[in-house]
Formats: structure tokens, sequence, C-alpha cells
């Protein structure tokens, strides 16, 4: 498995095409090219296949947050995650702090993780 912190050559497509393996939704790529370059992006490929992606958004001094780390359900269970966020640790500028799909809570706190503050959602008004 090779990782890549700061992997600046991952394209939207291609981010896309990932996602939508994990986490399937009706994404932009033009939006999803512009969310590529403000994050930080870990990624973990087996060869040529991105099978593994977590992405920090920092302000460099005082805020950060994964706004998702995702592994392909094939490759799950195999420490992929695991390494990304420990890429992840070493490499944030910041605290980062991020919210967790209920039920995966274990693998965070087995991962050094520490609960933090708790979180609120604001959600994003329909255009009509």
């Amino acid at each position: 498995m090779d990782y890549i912190v700061d992997n600046q050559s991952l394209d939207a497509f291609t981010f896309i095409s990932f996602a939508n393996r994990v986490w399937p939704g009706d994404y932009d790529l033009d939006k999803m090219r512009e969310a590529l370059s403000k994050t930080l992006n870990i990624t973990a490929h087996d060869g040529k296949t991105l099978v593994g992606c977590l992405r920090i958004l920092s302000d460099g001094c005082f805020f950060g947050t994964i706004t998702e780390l995702l592994v392909l359900p094939e490759y799950q269970r195999k420490g992929i995650g695991s390494r990304l966020l420990q890429l992840a640790a070493e490499s944030t500028p910041t605290l980062l702090y991020f919210g967790a799909q209920p039920g995966l809570e274990h693998f965070y706190e087995k991962n050094g993780c520490q609960k933090g503050m708790q979180s609120y959602t604001i959600g994003k008004k329909r255009k009509e």
C-alpha cells in the first residue's frame, strides 16, 4: 500500500468515482475540483487504484477538521483507515475536530482519538 500526504495530483474525477463506491452521491465535478484544492488530501493506493482518502480542511492556525475518511469497502478492516488517521495526526498544522458516524466511534477511540465537544449542524437552505 502506498500513501501520499498532501496529494496535489488527486483529481476530481478520480475522487468522485472513488467516493461513489463508498458514499454514493450526486457530486459536481467543478465543485469537487475546488473542494480538493482547499484541503490537505492524504491518499492510499493499491498500485494505481485509489483505495482510501482522508481530507483535512484547516485555517492553518486554530482549527482543522477531517471532512471525510473513506476506504473502499473491499479494503476496509485492513488498517488503511487507521494509517490515514495516523498520517493526519502527523501532518495537521492544528488540532483536528470531526464528527463520527454513529456506530464508528470505537474505530476512532481505538486509534487514540478522544471525545471532544458536542457537535451541531446547520442545514443548508434549499433554493426554491
